[in-house]
C-alpha cells in the first residue's frame, strides 16, 4: 500500500479528531484498530510488525456501519471484527487481510464524510443515523448486543488491587465474619488482609513450596494450608502462631501434592484431597486421619462439604465427581458427564445441588441428591478453574483459565456480567463482595454498585501495571503480551460484549496494551543497532 495514502488515513482518523473514541494499536508492535460501531472503542486486531506503515489506523465507527448496510452485507460488525482479525492472526493470509482493509478505507461515504471533520454536528448526524439503521434495517446487528444484556441494575465493580504476593495467587478463603481475607501464593507465603479495608495483617511464612489451598474454620479461629510441600499446616488466627501439621506418613500428610482443603459447617473435620488420589479426613483438634476415601483413579483437585455435613463432594482429574454420604459411608454415588477435568466442585447453601467446573470449559448443575444432571452452562472459552455461590443463592461466579470471571443467573443459567479477573474466586459470607486472585500476585476485590455505565469506570485500574491489567507476567514474551490483548479484546469488546463494565473495562486494557507499546517502543529508540 503507498505511504502517501497510508499518511492521509493516518491524519483522518487520527483519533485525537474523534475525542469520543478510545484508540488501539500502533506501528512498531503492530496492528490494525477497529473501532466498535456502538460504542466506539478501537481495539487492535493485528500481529504482525507495520513499521513500514506507521501510525495508528481506526476504521471509523459509524462510516463501517454505512457501508456494510449500503453493501447488502448480511455480516455484522462483530463478524467482520472476528474475521479481520482472524486473518491478520494468519500470517500467510496477511496480504489478504489489508487489502480487504483498503477496500473499507476506499468507500466514496467513508472519505466524504470523514476526510473535512469541520463540525461536531455531521459526527451527531452520522450518530444518529447508525442509531435509526440499526433500530429498522439492520436488526441481527442489535440481536448479537443484547445477548449478554445484565438482568440487574447493580453491577460487580473493582474498588480495590492488593498487591503484596510476589508469585501468583493460587487460593482464598474469607473468614465467616467477613473480618479477613486469607490468600495462598506461588511465593510460598499465606497472606492474612482486613477484608473491609484492604489492609494487610500478617504473613506466615515458612512453608517449604507453592501454597495450592487455604480454608478458615467456621468459628474464624484457624487457618490452615495446603500445597506442594504435600503438608497440610494450620495456625490460629487470633494470635498468628502456628499450630500443627496434619500428619499421616511423618511428615507428610498426603504423598501427593494437597490441591483442596475444606472444614465441615461444624468446624470438628477438615477434608483434603490430594494428587495421590485420595481424600483424607482428619480430626481438627487432633490432627488425626479419621478416614481416608478411596475410588477416583487420578487427583483429587476439589472438596467440599454439604451446607447440612451430610455430603462431601469431590472432583477429580478423572472427569468424574464422587458423591460421599458422611453417615453411613456407603459406595459414593458418581456422577459422569464432563469431557475433562473436574478442576472445582461447590455445594448451594441449601444442600439441593452441587455445581461442578470442568477443563471442557462447561459448568454443569446436578441435583445433590438424584445425581440428575439439571443444566450446563456455557460461556468460557477455557478451562474452568473455579466456582463460588454467593450465599443470596441466586448469583454464581465462575473464572477460567484465560482471566475471565463470568456472573450467572443461578435462577435462569443466564449470564449476567464479565468481569476481568482471575481465579481463585470467594464470595464474602453477607454476599456483598467478591474477591479474587491470580497472576502477578494480585488480588482485587469487587463489590456491587447501583449506577449507570459511565459511572462505573473501575477506580483501581488506572492505577494497575500494565501486565496486571492484561493479566500476564510482566516478563512475558511479545507474543504473548499480544495474545493475551487480543484475547481480552474479544471478550469485552462492547460491540460484542454489553454488559455494564465492558466499556470501562476494554478501556483499562487499552490504556494498559498502549503503555507495553511505549515501553517497547523506547527499548528500540534506546538500543544501539549492532
Amino acid at each position: 500500500m503507498h505511504g502517501e495514502r497510508w499518511s492521509v488515513y493516518t491524519r483522518l482518523y487520527d483519533p485525537a479528531n474523534f475525542p469520543w473514541q478510545t484508540t488501539s494499536v500502533s506501528g512498531v508492535i503492530g496492528g490494525m484498530g477497529l473501532v466498535a460501531p456502538k460504542v466506539g472503542l478501537a481495539v487492535g486486531i493485528g500481529t504482525v510488525p507495520m513499521a513500514a506503515i506507521g501510525g495508528v489506523v481506526g476504521l471509523a465507527a459509524y462510516g463501517i456501519a454505512k457501508l456494510l448496510d449500503e453493501s447488502g452485507s448480511v455480516e455484522t460488525p462483530a463478524q467482520v471484527f472476528e474475521r479481520m482479525e482472524e486473518k491478520v492472526l494468519q500470517m500467510d493470509a496477511y496480504y489478504e487481510a489489508v487489502m480487504e482493509l483498503e477496500a473499507f478505507l476506499s468507500g466514496e461515504d467513508l472519505n466524504q464524510k470523514f476526510a473535512a471533520l469541520e463540525v461536531e454536528d455531521e459526527l451527531q448526524a452520522l450518530k444518529a443515523e447508525f442509531k435509526t439503521k440499526t433500530e429498522t434495517s439492520t436488526p441481527n446487528i442489535e440481536a448479537e448486543v443484547v445477548s449478554v444484556q445484565p438482568t440487574s441494575s447493580k453491577t460487580w465493580r473493582c474498588v480495590q488491587t492488593l498487591c503484596g504476593h510476589t508469585a501468583a495467587v493460587n487460593a482464598i478463603a474469607i473468614s465467616p465474619d467477613n473480618q479477613t481475607l486469607a490468600s495462598g501464593s506461588n511465593d510460598r507465603t499465606t497472606r492474612l488482609w482486613n477484608l473491609n479495608t484492604g489492609k494487610w495483617l500478617y504473613t506466615l511464612a515458612g512453608q517449604e513450596e507453592a501454597v495450592l489451598s487455604v480454608a478458615i474454620s467456621p468459628d474464624s479461629r484457624i487457618l490452615a494450608s495446603g500445597g506442594v510441600a504435600r503438608k497440610i499446616s494450620s495456625w490460629h488466627l487470633d494470635t498468628k502462631k502456628f499450630n500443627r501439621t496434619f500428619f499421616y506418613l511423618n511428615p507428610y500428610s498426603h504423598t501427593g501434592f494437597v490441591y483442596s482443603i475444606a472444614f465441615s459447617p461444624d468446624g470438628t473435620i477438615l477434608a483434603s484431597g490430594s494428587g495421590d488420589k485420595t481424600i483424607r479426613l482428619w480430626g481438627r483438634y487432633t490432627g488425626e486421619v479419621k478416614r481416608t476415601l478411596n475410588g477416583h483413579s487420578d487427583a483429587v483437585l476439589s472438596v467440599a462439604f454439604s451446607p447440612n455435613g451430610k455430603i462431601l463432594a469431590s472432583g477429580s482429574a478423572d472427569k468424574t465427581v464422587r458423591l460421599w454420604d458422611l453417615k453411613n459411608w456407603g459406595q459414593p454415588h458418581i456422577l459422569n458427564g464432563h469431557l475433562n477435568a473436574v478442576n472445582t466442585v461447590v455445594i448451594s447453601p441449601d444442600s439441593q445441588t452441587v455445581i461442578t467446573g470442568s477443563t471442557d470449559t462447561t459448568i454443569k448443575l446436578w441435583n445433590l441428591h438424584t445425581g440428575e444432571l439439571l443444566d450446563t452452562l456455557t460461556g468460557h472459552s477455557a478451562a474452568i478453574v473455579s466456582l463460588a455461590i454467593n450465599p443470596d443463592k441466586q448469583t454464581l461466579a465462575s473464572s477460567s483459565r484465560d482471566g475471565i470471571i463470568n456472573i450467572w443467573d443461578l435462577r435462569t443459567g443466564k449470564l449476567l456480567e464479565t468481569l476481568a479477573g482471575c481465579s481463585p474466586i470467594a464470595f464474602s459470607c453477607d454476599g456483598k463482595t467478591l474477591v479474587s486472585g491470580g497472576k502477578g500476585g494480585t488480588i482485587k476485590i469487587w463489590r456491587q454498585m447501583l449506577g449507570s455505565n459511565d459511572e462505573l469506570i473501575p477506580e483501581s485500574m488506572p492505577s494497575e501495571k500494565w501486565w496486571e491489567v492484561l493479566g500476564i507476567e510482566k516478563a512475558a514474551s511479545p507474543k504473548d503480551v499480544k495474545r493475551a490483548y487480543l484475547r481480552l479484546a474479544r471478550q469485552y469488546h462492547p460491540d460484542i460484549n454489553s454488559s455494564a463494565s465492558a466499556k470501562a473495562i476494554m478501556q483499562a486494557i487499552n490504556r494498559a496494551y498502549k503503555e507495553y507499546r511505549q515501553k517497547v517502543n523506547n527499548h528500540y529508540l534506546r538500543t544501539p543497532p549492532p
